[in-house]
């Protein structure tokens, strides 16, 4: 707690340095705020599902083989389709001629509500999520993934050649929202800013109050009476010669 006190007296008495400082760092902070634009969000959420006439052709009921969906063909059919399709979005080729590649103004974000690779196959549905310094590309992408995505799974079931009225269906349950602005990124950076103005403030008072302590000692030892012990090594020097 007394170092807390001494601290406060250090930057009272140093406000001449101090205050600058402070000024200098809100100032750095807005800059930086108002530099980095905002990025706005769109979202959506697609879902896979079995047809109403099921995974199997409806044929010969006497026939031995009937032809089904292979990507139906097993438990966890549909988790493994979505599984599929979010690792294809999320591919440089595909974000590329989608015209979103990372780092761009405009970008999205696919997975399947988790973004740990070892839980993909954990459910049937697509996350998408479209980020963009303009509103409107922010939702344009949402809708051009979302398509994509329902290219892709038709193309690997005709791939497969599974019968098109098994194929799966790709239904959207969330449409693309409207887009939103997020300021959590630049509000992070300009708190960082802050931060770190407001700690070379405090070490600029310090500086300045142990640079003013070091004059002062210097002052008092050039302003004190020579003692005995300042004329010691002078008589030494005399008596050797």
């Amino acid at each position: 707690m007394l170092d807390f006190w001494r601290a406060i007296g250090v930057v009272l008495r140093r406000w001449y340095v101090a205050i600058p400082a402070l000024l200098a760092a809100f100032g750095g902070s807005y800059l930086v705020y108002v530099s980095i634009p905002p990025q706005y969000i769109s979202q959506s959420v697609l879902t896979l599902t079995v047809p109403t006439t099921g995974p199997v052709k409806p044929g010969d009921p006497n026939a031995r083989v009937q032809q089904a969906n292979p990507m139906l063909n097993f438990d966890g059919g549909l988790n493994m389709a979505a599984s599929i399709i979010v690792q294809v979005l999320g591919t440089s080729e595909v974000r590329t001629a989608l015209g979103a590649p990372r780092g761009g103004e405009t970008t999205y974000e696919v997975n399947n509500g988790s973004s740990n690779p070892e839980l993909l196959f954990s459910s049937p549905f697509v996350f998408i999520q479209g980020r963009s310094v303009h509103p409107e590309e922010a939702r344009k992408i949402v809708v051009k993934v979302a398509e994509r995505a329902k290219i892709e799974l038709d193309k690997r079931q005709r791939q497969l050649k599974a019968p098109p009225v098994t194929f799966i269906v790709m239904a959207e349950m969330v449409a693309p929202t409207a887009p939103i602005s997020e300021r959590s990124e630049r509000t992070r950076t300009t708190a960082a800013v802050l931060v770190l103005g407001g700690i070379a403030a405090l070490s600029s008072a310090f500086m300045a109050e142990s640079l003013a302590a070091a004059s002062r000692r210097r002052a008092a030892s050039r302003s004190r009476p020579p003692t005995e012990a300042d004329w010691l090594p002078a008589e030494r020097s005399v008596l050797q010669r």
